[in-house]
């Protein structure tokens, strides 16, 4: 099936297919049929990253569709993560290369710095002391960000962004880099629909992506008492109103805001249903009654290293 997917201009002038598929909790076994399931139905952007230590059998997918001739190479638009045990300079070509390797693909689209915390090197994607607190490394994002540079010059990657860079990291970045970050990756819904930090990017000519756009249900360490963005009566109303269902609201939401976005899911219904959103638009009245869901609901704020000195939501307003 041909991908009928709008796409985003970049600051670079590449085109980004505006809808993808994460791949963030999908589980080896489930994730190569995901992917396969994801392009027949039209998908061509995917998103992945070494943490989710999944991007083997993301690679199967890629390439079983491939050489069954629905697509080629140049049809996707692949995204993938620099982990926080990486960020030492001479180690970032490396995990760029073991992902291509893991991928079974000659270059990336996008590569992104994952976190701008890095962690202790040369061991656990997690390291931890003995009473179990995360071990930082002391490696400043810039000098990571200056090998990305490198990645790009020597044809590993096409483009480099970042995620999870709040306002004036990403500032910081800008004021020193050669090749300019492309997007910023972040945790985007109702709950936190980020739109100081989407009017401040789109000036920069950077775009937003947006990661649990459904409010990440099936996050790992949710509890029963968490709110569930789904169940949502509000968003439900909108959803009857346009005979869809509430997740293909919250897509096309982040559409209508000129934000990519990147639902995950490993079932081929979901995954057929999250793409069609294409044949109606949200209102504006819809959009801002959508946004008053706002109350700074953050699913993915990493506490356990709030006290590194990069987190990015510790001291900042956006």
């Amino acid at each position: 099936m041909a991908s009928n997917i709008p796409t985003v201009k970049l600051n670079n002038g590449k085109e980004m297919p505006i809808l993808g598929l994460g791949t963030w909790k999908s589980k080896p076994g489930e994730v190569t049929q995901a992917v396969k399931d994801a392009i027949d139905a039209g998908y061509r952007h995917i998103d992945c990253a070494h943490v989710y230590q999944n991007e083997n059998e993301v690679g199967e997918g890629i390439a079983a569709k491939i050489a069954d001739g629905t697509v080629k190479r140049e049809d996707l638009f692949v995204v993938s993560k620099l982990w926080n045990t990486m960020h030492r300079p001479d180690l970032v070509r490396p995990a760029l290369e073991a992902t291509l390797k893991h991928l079974k693909l000659a270059y990336l689209d996008i590569y992104l710095i994952h976190w701008p915390m890095a962690y202790k090197e040369d061991g656990e994607l997690f390291p931890t002391s003995a009473d179990g607190k995360v071990l930082y490394s002391d490696v400043d994002f810039v000098d990571t960000w200056k090998e990305m540079e490198k990645c790009v010059e020597a044809g590993l990657t096409k483009s480099i962004g970042v995620s999870n860079f709040n306002s004036k990291q990403l500032e910081r970045l800008l004021s020193s880099c050669k090749i300019k970050p492309v997007t910023n990756q972040v945790e985007c819904h109702p709950y936190l629909p980020q739109n100081k930090l989407a009017a401040h990017h789109k000036a920069l000519g950077v775009v937003l992506t947006a990661y649990s756009p459904l409010g990440s249900p099936d996050r790992p360490w949710a509890t029963a008492d968490d709110p569930k963005l789904l169940d949502e009566p509000r968003l439900k109303a909108i959803a009857d109103k346009y005979k869809k269902e509430p997740a293909q609201i919250l897509i096309r939401y982040q559409i209508e805001k000129g934000n990519v976005v990147i639902p995950k899911s490993v079932t081929k219904s979901r995954i057929i249903s999250n793409k069609d959103v294409f044949d109606f638009k949200l209102t504006p009245e819809d959009v801002a009654s959508i946004d008053s869901f706002d109350c700074n609901g953050r699913f993915v704020p990493l506490t356990n290293v709030k006290d590194h000195k990069y987190h990015p939501f510790a001291n900042t307003e956006f």
